[in-house]
Parts: structure tokens; sequence; C-alpha cells
């Protein structure tokens, strides 16, 4: 995976915007709520995104991926290398970190996407 293939994928899913925040991170957003960030520091490698509570306890056992600093307990996880997750499992988490923020936006706003 490579920050252009992330990027891709994120721009796919409907109403999705970036934006550049605290400096030096992209965030990619639904409504204006994130739901991936990632640095865009020369070398980094590290993306952040919101997972199920299951897939939290799952991910956050595997090497490479720990629980997000200040958004842990809203169940985000920090992928800190992107050969942590394969391809598909990259477009499973960034899909699904996409529809949970999506759920959580009024009713009015999900219909217009």
């Amino acid at each position: 995976m490579t920050f252009d293939k992330i990027r891709e994928t994120c721009l796919a899913f409907p109403g999705v915007t970036e934006g550049v925040k605290w400096e030096n991170h992209i965030c990619f957003m639904v409504a204006e709520k994130m739901f991936c960030i990632t640095t865009i520091d020369d070398g980094a490698q590290d993306v952040s995104i919101k997972v199920s509570d299951e897939d939290f306890d799952k991910l956050t056992e595997r090497d490479g991926i720990i629980p997000a600093p200040y958004m842990a307990r809203n169940k985000w996880v920090r992928v800190e290398r992107y050969k942590s997750l394969k391809p598909k499992e990259w477009e499973q988490y960034l899909s699904q970190s996409y529809e949970l923020i999506k759920s959580k936006l009024p009713k009015k706003v999900r219909e217009s996407l």
C-alpha cells in the first residue's frame, strides 16, 4: 500500500474531502468529520482510522498497529507502517472507518451524500 493508493481509496467514497490539519497531517473527511488521518512528513507511513470495537482489540494485538494517541478511547488505531495491513485489509478498514463516521452524521446529511 502507498499513500497515493490510500488517498485514492478515501476520495472514492461519496462526499469525501481532504484537508491539512496540525501543519503536517492529511485528513480525509465526510461532512467535515475525520475518518482517516495520515502524516505527510518525509518517510512517515502512519495512518489513523476508526474501527469497530471488535476490530480495535484484534488489530492492536498485531505488530505495527497501536491504539491511536488521543483517540484510542473512541476506538481509533494507528497503523505505523503501510505493510502492517494487506491491500484488501486497507480497503476493508478504510471503508469501515468511513461508514462508522458517516453513520453518526445527521440523517439529512447522510441522505445528501
